[in-house]
């Protein structure tokens, strides 16, 4: 069995890396790497076919047959004391193994022609995450945030993904006329729009585009739409929540597909 590298200072170099995964936002933008915390979500990329560059676990949890199973799937191993856990988690309780892997969108370029959603200026880490969960079950290739955009790799969207990251092609920090290179109709929700989207048949492919929570989608966005439409609210509801929304769009686009 190879020998795993012991950290117990939390000066240490990696420590201090680790932290600003967890904590910072665009960290991951910025470095260029991706901590993945817990055993769900290094379970998920493995599941996926990752393959991890280093595993970090606690000295207790190497001990254990399960977390050093999956820490020896890594191509390296670091065990760090349990007093150092807090120093590279967010969560309240830390957990106790994780991999370090490389940012996989970086350098990426929007696919043409597949099931796509856009992110427009979205900021609910909950909200992103939950997207991607529902783009992920309901057969969306890829999701393109936005210049502005919550960080789709930060950690809160990372632990609401639950591991549809790695299904999905992501694409981050897009303007406008990115998205001209898609090959498929620009579809987007409006309580303006006359066509329910039970009463249309919608494009297959195509791009739905969600919006700010506030503000929604951008006018120089809405302005590529091909098509709007409405989603019934017989509650008389003011509005969906825009995770709500997208789950009820693509799972219209994939009850229509299969028809």
């Amino acid at each position: 069995m190879r020998e795993p590298r012991h950290i117990s200072s939390r000066a240490h170099a990696l420590v201090k890396t680790l932290h600003r995964l967890a904590n910072e936002p665009a960290a991951s933008r910025r470095l260029g790497q991706v901590w993945l915390e817990g055993d769900h979500l290094a379970r998920a990329f493995l599941a996926r076919g990752g393959q991890a560059a280093l595993a970090v676990v606690g000295a207790s949890a190497w001990l254990q047959p399960g977390p050093r199973e999956l820490a020896l799937q890594a191509a390296e191993i670091v065990v760090i004391d349990d007093a150092l856990l807090p120093e590279i988690s967010s969560l309240e309780s830390p957990v106790s193994i994780g991999f370090l892997i490389d940012l996989p969108s970086a350098g990426a370029q929007p696919l043409s022609g597949v099931a796509t959603v856009v992110l427009d200026r979205l900021q609910d880490p909950g909200n992103v995450g939950t997207i991607l969960r529902s783009a992920a079950a309901l057969g969306v290739r890829q999701v393109l945030a936005m210049k502005g955009s919550a960080a789709l790799w930060s950690p809160k969207v990372l632990r609401a993904g639950m591991g549809a990251h790695f299904a999905l092609h992501l694409v981050e920090g897009l303007a406008p006329a990115d998205l001209d290179a898609l090959a498929v109709p620009l579809v987007a929700t409006s309580s303006h729009a006359e066509a329910a989207i039970d009463r249309l048949a919608l494009p297959a492919p195509c791009a739905w585009v969600f919006g700010h929570e506030g503000q929604g989608v951008g006018p120089e966005l809405m302005a590529r739409c091909a098509l709007t439409v409405t989603i019934p609210q017989p509650g008389g509801e003011e509005s969906l929540n825009v995770a709500a929304a997208t789950a009820i769009c693509l799972y219209e686009s994939a009850r229509q597909a299969r028809r």
